[in-house]
C-alpha cells in the first residue's frame, strides 16, 4: 500500500507540474468539451505509466534503445509542438454559439497526446533517478514495481479527471476575447516547449 501511495502522489506531482500536455490538455477541455480533456489526459497518463514501467522493472534493452535514438524522437516531437503551437496560434476565435474546435475524434486525440508525451526519452532517467531516491524500486521485486506503476497510473490520471472537470465548465461559455486569449496564451507556451525541447538536441 506504501509503495501504490507513493506511485500515486508522484505520478499526480508529475501531470499536475505545468509543461506542454498541461496546456494542450487545458486549451483542448475549453475548446472540446470535458470529454476531449479527458481522454487526452488518459493518453498522458498512459505514457507516464509506461516509462514508469520500464523505471520500475528496470528494463534496460528498451530504456537504452529509446535513449540511443532520444535524438530524432525528441526532434519529431519538438517539431510536432511547434507545429501545434503555431496552428493553436494562428486559430481565429469562433462565431459565439458555435465549438471553438471541431470534433475531433476521441482516438485521435488520445494518440496525439500519449505520442508527445513519449517522445521524450530522457523522461525513463527521471523516473528511474527519481524511484531511486524515494524507495520505490525494489529490485527484482516484480509485485513492487507493478504497484508503482500502478500508482504512477492512478496518480496521473486523477490530475487529468480534475482539470478536465474544472476547464469543461469554460466550454461553451468563453466569448471569443476569450477563446482568443486562451488561443495566443496556449500557443505561445507551446511553442517556447517546443524551443526548450530543441535547443539540447540541436
Amino acid at each position: 500500500m506504501a509503495l501504490l501511495l507513493k506511485g500515486l502522489a508522484f505520478g499526480f506531482v508529475l501531470a499536475a507540474t505545468v509543461g506542454p500536455m498541461w496546456v494542450l490538455c487545458f486549451r483542448r477541455t475549453v475548446a472540446a468539451g470535458a470529454l476531449a480533456g479527458f481522454v487526452s489526459g488518459m493518453g498522458i497518463a498512459v505514457a507516464d505509466a509506461l516509462y514508469g514501467a520500464v523505471a520500475a522493472f528496470g528494463l534496460t534493452a528498451l530504456s537504452g534503445a529509446l535513449l540511443g535514438h532520444r535524438l530524432w524522437i525528441g526532434l519529431l516531437g519538438a517539431l510536432f509542438l511547434a507545429y501545434l503551437g503555431v496552428r493553436t496560434l494562428a486559430a481565429p476565435p469562433p462565431p459565439p454559439g458555435h465549438d471553438t474546435l471541431p470534433r475531433q475524434p476521441l482516438a485521435a486525440a488520445f494518440l496525439s497526446t500519449l505520442g508527445l508525451t513519449l517522445a521524450n526519452p530522457p523522461t525513463i532517467l527521471a523516473f528511474a533517478a527519481i524511484f531511486a531516491g524515494l524507495g520505490l524500486a525494489q529490485g527484482a521485486d516484480y509485485g513492487a514495481a507493478a504497484l508503482v506503476t500502478l500508482g504512477v497510473f492512478l496518480g496521473s490520471a486523477s490530475w487529468w479527471v480534475i482539470l478536465a472537470a474544472a476547464a469543461g465548465r469554460l466550454h461553451g461559455r468563453a466569448g471569443p476575447r476569450l477563446m482568443r486569449a486562451i488561443n495566443v496564451a496556449s500557443g505561445s507556451s507551446i511553442l517556447a516547449f517546443a524551443l526548450w525541447q530543441l535547443a539540447p538536441l540541436v
